[in-house]
């Protein structure tokens, strides 16, 4: 591979400059994410210049671009401390964990409801049951006794009030 010359860095690096400045701002391609993958993609660049190289007795020496690196992380993390949230896919991911919290919440409240009611049906039902069996014990009662005489009905007279 051919040695870059210094125009060709200057040239690179500008290019570096000006992906960082879209990438940070939130301009990322389709699939993109806000990474050094990204950011060489869109500068044009091999992303093996971001990172530190080892020479041949071992030493490691800085990657080519590698300073421009080290600014975008840190710039990004200044952007993430304040609040921003540069990559959509990270605001897509934290809007979706704030929903599905919420919801898993109203559930947790729904199914507490649903089990109340339930109690409260169950109750209703046992109830109405007692006292449809009280019901039919007194009738009964009252028919085998012999004592219950039915009243006269009133011929053309209404009945006052509700009954009728």
């Amino acid at each position: 591979m051919a040695r870059l010359t210094e125009e060709d860095k200057a040239r690179n690096e500008a290019a570096v400059r000006a992906a960082m400045e879209r990438v940070l701002s939130g301009d990322l391609p389709p699939g993109g994410k806000c990474d050094l993958k990204t950011l060489a993609l869109m500068a044009g660049v091999t992303r093996t210049g971001f990172y530190p190289k080892k020479a041949r007795d071992g030493s490691e020496r800085p990657g080519t671009y590698e300073h421009l690196a080290e600014e975008f992380e840190r710039r990004l993390r200044a952007l993430q401390e304040t609040g921003e949230i540069v990559d959509p896919r990270a605001a897509q991911i934290e809007r979706l964990k704030a929903e599905n919290a919420q919801l898993r919440k109203r559930l947790a409240n729904r199914d507490e409801q649903l089990a109340e009611l339930t109690e409260f049906k169950t109750l209703a039902i046992s109830r109405l049951a007692a006292q449809h069996d009280e019901i039919e014990r007194l009738r009964e009662r009252a028919t085998a006794d012999g004592n219950v005489r039915s009243l006269p009905r009133r011929g053309g007279t209404p009945a006052i009030g509700s009954c009728s």
